[in-house]
């Protein structure tokens, strides 16, 4: 499978990410995809200190991880990831990790919620920062069709 298109750098399994198993804990699985869409959010889609010194932000209300093939200690790990979908209120992203064969290993899929900081209710996205996400969208979107079925959905727009 190709990368999704949002690609991050490499990635080494450490000792510190392994378990008593001897593969990477499930925790480092959901930093590693954390961290990954993280960087996505705030450098390509303008969720930055910025965003938050207006008021607003987002909450995570769902997330999905599927485990596919492990990671061991020393194994490189390839994360990409892509904006599956908007709405006026929400953000469904969705991650995977490859291993050095291109195989899928683990799957991730989050939904978020836009935030009023100051009144904590979940609210739309103003006219511009919708237009910005719905661009990105569309010159991120995927060139194959994913070789998974989406576990989580959100309304389209």
């Amino acid at each position: 499978m190709q990368p999704l298109p949002y690609k991050s750098k490499l990635k080494i399994v450490t000792q510190e990410m392994c378990d008593h198993n001897g593969h990477m804990n499930v925790n480092y699985y959901y930093q590693l995809f954390d961290s990954v869409y993280t960087a996505m959010y705030i450098k390509n889609l303008g969720f930055d200190n910025e965003y938050l010194a207006s008021g607003f932000s987002t909450f995570t209300l769902e997330d999905s991880i599927r485990y596919l093939r492990e990671f061991k200690l020393g194994d490189k790990v390839y994360p990409s990831f892509y904006l599956a979908n908007i709405n006026k209120k929400l953000l469904h992203f969705v991650g995977i990790l490859q291993n050095e064969n291109n195989e899928l290993s683990a799957i991730f899929e989050t939904v978020l919620a836009h935030m009023n900081l100051n009144t904590r209710k979940v609210t739309e996205f103003n006219d511009s920062k919708l237009d910005t996400l719905l661009k990105y969208k569309s010159l991120n979107n995927l060139n194959e069709v994913l070789p998974f079925d989406l576990k989580l959905k959100i309304r389209d727009l």
